[in-house]
């Protein structure tokens, strides 16, 4: 049972890291044209070489997210004869917020991104013996984000550079009291959390902006489950972690 489950996570993380890179290939693709014309056009001065001047800068960023739960059964998962499995449904949703970006010599920089986020997953939990109804606890969330990061980046090649990132995040869920004053026999997720956060991208440089798209993953570090003795659905669960994969567009400059 519990290796049926793995494999079905492990099927989720791979159809979502596809989609991520086929969408970060596209956009890639998308704006190649735009950036060999901007090289055409600037002649010896390459681009990134007027931002080289700006100690620090400022943007916004769009982000897609895809977002779920690690779940760990308790001992109590064993012994229960109502549920079969408990497991992870992933989300959609969606980001926006603001970059600040301050540089660290040639090539690190410092990155702060206050971020309000739209996210939507959900825990399923499927009846023992195939009988009965599948119960399914929705979760639609949105987080005010504060996310700290360290950036390295390559040596640029003309107008654009490869770099990778990791930092730690802040999460709070302002939508938590909504959902607590409706939560009656139902499991419920703690507001905030910590998250350890890494990923890679490139960048653009364009006359007026720089365009980085860029891939992330964040892993809870906190267990977020409010644990209730007086509900199944919650004794069954000993941790519930979040977890989540953003592909984001950076619009700096």
């Amino acid at each position: 049972m519990r290796t049926t489950n793995a494999r079905n996570m492990l099927y989720l993380l791979g159809n979502e890291i596809k989609t991520v890179c086929c969408s970060l290939l596209l956009a890639l693709l998308f704006f190649a044209p735009f950036n060999a014309n901007a090289q055409y056009s600037s002649g010896n001065n390459l681009n990134y070489m007027d931002f080289q001047q700006k100690p620090y800068y400022f943007g916004i960023t769009l982000g897609y997210n895809s977002s779920n739960y690690k779940i760990f059964h308790s001992q109590n998962f064993i012994r229960n004869d109502s549920f079969a499995r408990a497991e992870s449904v992933t989300g959609p949703g969606f980001n926006l917020g603001i970059v600040s970006n301050l540089k660290i010599g040639e090539y690190f920089d410092i990155r702060f991104l206050p971020t309000l986020s739209f996210a939507e997953h959900s825990i399923r939990y499927s009846p023992a013996g195939g009988e009965g109804r599948i119960l399914t606890r929705p979760i639609e969330s949105v987080f005010v984000e504060l996310p700290f990061q360290a950036r390295y980046k390559s040596a640029p090649y003309h107008d654009f550079r490869l770099f990778i990132i990791g930092g730690v995040k802040y999460t709070f869920d302002v939508a938590s009291d909504s959902r607590t004053r409706q939560a009656a026999g139902l499991v419920r997720i703690a507001p905030t959390d910590f998250q350890v956060e890494y990923g890679a991208g490139i960048q653009f440089f364009f006359p007026y902006f720089i365009f980085s798209p860029e891939i992330k993953i964040s892993q809870g570090l906190n267990n977020i489950l409010i644990y209730n003795d007086n509900l199944q659905q919650s004794t069954i669960l000993d941790k519930v972690m979040s977890r989540t994969f953003t592909l984001s567009f950076h619009f700096e400059g």
